[in-house]
């Protein structure tokens, strides 16, 4: 599909969160990169191997196959719409979508919606998750003649390449008394002086990120406004500090986007006044691998001139597969994880530090 909703679904959770990102975007080119096209590649092949179709051969199909068994077992033998677009602009003006996977189960009276996200960076819960409750509003305007006594639907986000699978349930009625709130939100984006309301989720992937004054005050207000004490943390209080952490992530992204942005100019010759571009750090490497290898043979001995080394775990299971894998999995032990910071709504469980540990 080569048309794109301005309010789409795969962007609600921007727009309705921030309402002037639409106008914002306008006329700002999409950005592709390897993992957008990796990931449409394996949308396409998760496709054919649900329609029955010839799937285009990836070296990734394992983790594609795990995610048409989840569908397959949800459908449940009930009819499957696959990459189906669904309009829900009754809630949203002009706004439609690509639903990866729908089955409507009459039985239980569930519709499923199920997503697949094929990236390998952060999991994507499906509580609340905006994209896949305005699917959940197109099957409602799209699918009326097969929704008698259907009563609830259920989200279902697959990532097959983090083992992670998350579903939510919602009734019908709490999803329509939500799409009320949406049309709110879709008319005040559409509207000529639409806020610009800054955070972690609707300015990550934003492509005004770089030039929005919003998130520029919020910056400063974090920053400068609050923090007389800034150069030394120890004076600042407690309210002062946990404010700079829940910023952190949002200020470092803003902090990337502005030099990306002046990167582009450069590049592109546009210019800006104050910085240029020069030849970063290079490491030295061979002209000829091969070359090299025979020569360092002659002088140094096959022995010395080649490292060996055995495969990661991580190595290992992609070579070996899943369930060959299974047959060294008792000579993997996991070390415990760096102590990381997250704020105190994160799922894992907390760690407890005493000084008995540096002993």
């Amino acid at each position: 599909m080569t048309d794109h909703a301005k309010l789409s679904a795969s962007g609600a959770h921007r727009w309705i969160a921030c309402p002037g990102s639409v106008k914002a975007e306008e006329g700002i080119p999409e950005q592709t990169s390897s993992f957008a096209e990796e990931g449409t590649l394996a949308h396409s092949v998760a496709e054919a191997l649900l329609t029955g179709k010839t799937a285009p051969e990836v070296d990734f199909l394992e983790p594609i196959q795990a995610y048409v068994d989840y569908v397959r077992l949800v459908s449940h033998g009930n009819e499957l719409f696959v990459e189906t677009r669904v309009d829900f602009s009754p809630w949203a003006p002009e706004g439609f979508g690509t639903a990866d996977a729908i089955t409507i189960d009459p039985t239980m009276g569930i519709i499923h919606i199920i997503d697949l996200k094929f990236g390998k960076g952060l999991r994507v819960d499906a509580e609340h998750n905006p994209q896949g409750m305005l699917y959940a509003l197109g099957v409602l305007n799209d699918f009326e003649w097969a929704l008698d006594g259907i009563s609830k639907v259920m989200l279902h986000i697959h990532q097959p390449r983090l083992d992670h699978v998350s579903v939510w349930e919602i009734s019908v009625d709490d999803l329509r008394a939500w799409g009320e709130y949406v049309k709110e939100r879709a008319a005040l984006a559409l509207s000529d002086d639409a806020p610009r309301v800054p955070g972690d989720k609707q300015c990550q992937w934003c492509k005004a990120k770089a030039t929005c004054p919003a998130l520029a005050k919020l910056v400063q207000d974090t920053i400068i406004g609050d923090f007389d004490g800034l150069e030394n943390p120890i004076a600042m209080t407690d309210e002062q500090i946990r404010t700079a952490l829940e910023n952190k992530r949002l200020i470092l992204s803003w902090f990337d986007a502005i030099e990306t942005h002046v990167t582009k100019r450069l590049n592109d010759g546009t210019g800006f006044a104050g910085f240029k571009l020069v030849e970063g750090r290079s490491l030295r490497q061979w002209r000829d691998i091969d070359e090299a290898g025979d020569k360092l043979v002659w002088l140094l001995g096959e022995e010395k001139a080649y490292e060996r080394s055995v495969l990661s775990p991580a190595k290992a299971e992609k070579a070996l597969g899943k369930k060959n894998f299974a047959k060294v999995a008792d000579l993997i032990t996991i070390p415990p994880g760096k102590p990381t910071l997250v704020p105190e709504s994160d799922k894992r469980p907390a760690i407890g530090i005493s000084v008995a540990d540096f002993d």
